[in-house]
């Protein structure tokens, strides 16, 4: 298991700050999330970083997001950089789901004792991270990886480079993490495991869903119609022949040149 301490695959430009708590959502070792609050009284818009890797442990974990969460924090917005079990320690169907829902309870948490803005909260992953960013927000029957449960109420997602239905674009993912990812995340039946978290049946119910791709492709117009079908505006920005990578890193021009519009989404604007 990579140490928590690696930036794997970015060029930072930026050093992590020291998070002002570290708050834990379960009892196994990746079950907590870092909390940095910028300076000021607020209230501050929230937002919640979840990490790729292709899902699978050894890879990533929430640290490489650090600098990307320090970078915001000196905008004035609070993030949570959670971390969370993959394939290998626990995670995938229904561990890494488990983790995301639970994650999800801390936002409460953290609003409570903190003076952040409940009704500007985002959900943002980067790669694999994409997917508990849109889920969250999304209703679950019987059938899905936690069972029934409700949508999460936030206002807005922002996919950095990641799917908006894993199982329409499992080819595309699969080609990113250059391995098969998707299939042992998922489990089986694959079918019916990736058609219950698909937009498809579930429409994530937000205000705004921003996508930033680099390597993998747009939506489809299926997808980004299911995405919409649940009241979210759906923006796609393209960036080809960008790294994985030079959109979530602080400086980089191809993240400047995107940075206004995820402000933007993350403040409510």
């Amino acid at each position: 298991m990579q140490p928590n301490n690696a930036t794997y695959g970015t060029d930072a430009h930026l050093a992590a700050s020291r998070p002002d708590a570290v708050l834990r959502y379960a009892d196994h070792p990746r079950g907590f999330a870092e909390l940095r609050l910028p300076k000021g009284e607020g209230p501050f818009p929230l937002a919640v970083i979840y990490h790729g890797g292709c899902w699978k442990t050894g890879i990533a974990s929430q640290a490489y997001m650090a600098p990307l969460a320090t970078h915001w924090q000196s905008l004035g917005i609070a993030t949570l950089n959670v971390d969370y079990r993959e394939v290998g320690d626990g995670g995938g169907w229904p561990g890494s789901f488990e983790d995301w829902a639970a994650s999800a309870r801390l936002i409460e948490e953290v609003a409570a004792n903190h003076p952040i803005d409940r009704a500007r909260v985002t959900l943002v992953g980067h790669s694999a991270g994409g997917l508990p960013a849109v889920w969250l927000a999304s209703a679950s029957g019987e059938d899905g990886p936690v069972g029934t449960r409700a949508a999460l109420k936030v206002r807005a997602a922002i996919v950095l480079d990641g799917p908006g239905d894993v199982g329409a674009e499992q080819p595309a993912f699969d080609a990113l993490c250059q391995f098969a990812a998707v299939a042992p995340f998922i489990g089986t039946p694959a079918p019916a495991r990736t058609g219950a978290i698909s937009p498809a049946a579930h429409a994530p119910q937000l205000a705004e869903i921003l996508f930033v791709q680099a390597k993998l492709p747009a939506p489809s117009a299926t997808t980004q119609a299911a995405l919409a079908a649940g009241g979210a505006r759906v923006t796609v920005r393209e960036n080809p022949g960008a790294s994985h990578f030079a959109i979530i890193t602080p400086g980089n021009p191809v993240h400047q040149a995107n940075e206004a519009a995820m402000l933007a989404a993350i403040k409510g604007e």
